[in-house]
């Protein structure tokens, strides 16, 4: 298993240098995009908050979502993952906000999808979001990848 600080060494730098915060609202990685982030000494300069938003309790109390904020978007696609960004940004006030929604296994979710699937977004000054399917149903690997994949995402969005 590699360092946490790996990939947020050099973002968490580019943060500070700019001075710019990140959040974090995630789901199957429990908290991993989080802990990478806070890893790096000096994260106080640039994190300001992570919740693990596990269930629609979690979500309703830490994120104070109401159903309306998702009226009409699908589970477990990109444009909620972007919602879910969007919201834990304005609430949190930060410059970037990073959202992962997923099945890390080893079964499916509720909604039918099969275990290694992930939503990821960033939303900040530039917004994107990405689809991860690891194809496998090995919890821990997948919880691994997806804040792998979140972690490089924010890399490839904070200048």
């Amino acid at each position: 298993m590699k360092p946490l600080t790996t990939l947020t060494a050099p973002v968490g730098a580019r943060l500070k240098a700019a001075d710019q915060t990140v959040c974090v609202a995630e789901s199957s990685t429990g908290g991993l995009i989080s802990a990478s982030l806070l890893a790096v000494p000096g994260a106080s300069a640039y994190f300001v908050a992570g919740a693990v938003v596990y269930s629609m309790r979690s979500r309703k109390v830490l994120m104070q979502i109401r159903s309306e904020d998702f009226e009409g978007l699908e589970p477990l696609t990109e444009a909620m993952a972007l919602r879910f960004a969007q919201v834990a940004r304005a609430q949190m006030n930060t410059t970037w906000a990073i959202a992962e929604l997923g099945v890390a296994g080893p079964g499916p979710a509720r909604y039918g999808h099969a275990a290694g699937l992930s939503v990821i977004a960033v939303d900040g000054p530039v917004s994107r979001a990405i689809t991860v399917n690891t194809g496998s149903d090995d919890r821990e690997g997948n919880m691994w990848a997806f804040s792998d994949a979140a972690l490089q995402l924010l890399g490839e969005l904070v200048p």
